[in-house]
């Protein structure tokens, strides 16, 4: 059985969550709590295998409970947000930013012509994080930061310029993609498409918050509009992003690849076509093998391609698939992908590249 705490003030919500959530025959609601203290009180008592956390409680929210649960009793939690205002976005994704490893719409009530479909989602979400192993957060969100070096490879020549960059996420993803475009200049010469796996009616909010964190100018891609150099373009809710023959953004509501759309895989098959070896394929945490496949494409294609290591990754299976067949020139942490980009793009065909014979892929020295 899959031991779940519920964390949410409303009673109609709690009786709404726990009836769904009880329906399942593999999971089982040990507890309820109305507000942070008394989350913080339950975890401790009842030992959940999951949390679904609300954000807006008295004493507590949601951020701040999931921060204090990750620096003592970490478990895996799932953000229950029936809100998409960009105030309360904001705390969502500050709370995944703080550990929290998903977030999925607060399910419509009984007879909804949705009610179905988000309870779907709920439990799905539920079995999916009760099967990873988290850790305590505080160093990560308190320790000083320090210039990260990595070990020397041998020289690989990269073909003339970067022209386009190219990222694909899934869970884990959002806190990954706001460390990385943190650590960014912000006037790169080239435009970033990102494909992120995240529950329908986030999106927006979720670009508008790594803009408003990073710094880095983020986007909603629209169809037919030209990347701009220093700009990220995030693939809207429900459509594939790709890039057409005439370098242009395209989005597409054709049938799911990998059970997903939008998808990686989509992306990067594009890139590959159009970009060749002026791309870069970066695949990062997330459960399943979306984009693994493409991001050997991408290197086939001549492009750079770089897998997040597994000891940063939340799920190491999107990058660990691309690692088990040889996709990735660079296996690396959040820091070091940002400290690549930077210095590849700005270096241009004096980058090195990896040399499998050094046996140091993981890092690299510039």
């Amino acid at each position: 059985m899959i031991r779940v705490l519920i964390v949410e003030d409303s009673p109609v919500e709690q009786e709404l969550l726990a009836h769904i959530l009880s329906a399942d025959p593999l999971v089982s609601v040990v507890g309820i709590a109305k507000d942070g203290e008394m989350a913080l009180s339950a975890v401790e008592q009842v030992k959940p295998d999951v949390i679904t956390m609300d954000i807006h409680m008295p004493k507590l929210n949601g951020f701040e409970t999931t921060r204090r649960i990750m620096e003592s009793n970490p478990v895996p939690i799932i953000i229950v947000s029936g809100s998409y205002d960009a105030n309360d976005a904001d705390k969502c994704f500050h709370a995944m930013e703080a550990g929290a490893l998903a977030i999925v719409r607060k399910p419509f009530g009984l007879g909804h012509p949705g009610y179905i479909d988000d309870a779907s989602e709920l439990i799905r979400a539920v079995k999916t994080m009760s099967e990873i192993k988290v850790v305590k957060r505080w160093s990560r969100l308190r320790k000083e930061v320090k210039a990260v070096q990595f070990p020397a490879v041998a020289a690989r020549a990269v073909p003339d310029r970067i022209r386009m960059v190219a990222i694909g996420a899934s869970t884990g993803g959002p806190a990954v993609i706001q460390e990385i475009f943190s650590a960014l200049p912000k006037n790169l010469a080239a435009p970033f498409l990102v494909v992120q796996h995240m529950a329908q009616g986030f999106m927006e909010n979720f670009v508008k918050w790594i803009g408003a964190t990073t710094g880095f100018p983020s986007h909603i891609a629209i169809n037919g509009e030209y990347p701009v150099p220093g700009h990220a373009y995030f693939a809207p809710d429900g459509h594939h992003m790709l890039v057409g023959k005439d370098h242009r953004i395209a989005l597409s509501g054709e049938g799911p690849e990998n059970g997903l759309r939008p998808s990686v895989a989509r992306l990067f098959r594009s890139v590959a076509e159009t970009h060749g070896p002026n791309s870069v394929g970066v695949l990062l945490t997330g459960m399943g093998r979306d984009g693994a496949d493409d991001l050997k494409l991408l290197r086939s294609k001549g492009a750079v391609t770089i897998a997040q290591d597994r000891e940063s990754s939340v799920i190491f299976g999107m990058p660990g698939e691309a690692v088990k067949i040889d996709a990735a020139d660079f296996i690396l942490p959040p820091e070091g992908i940002a400290h690549l980009l930077e210095r590849m793009i700005a270096a241009g065909n004096t980058l090195s590249r990896t040399d499998k014979s050094s046996g140091t892929r993981e890092g690299i020295h510039l």
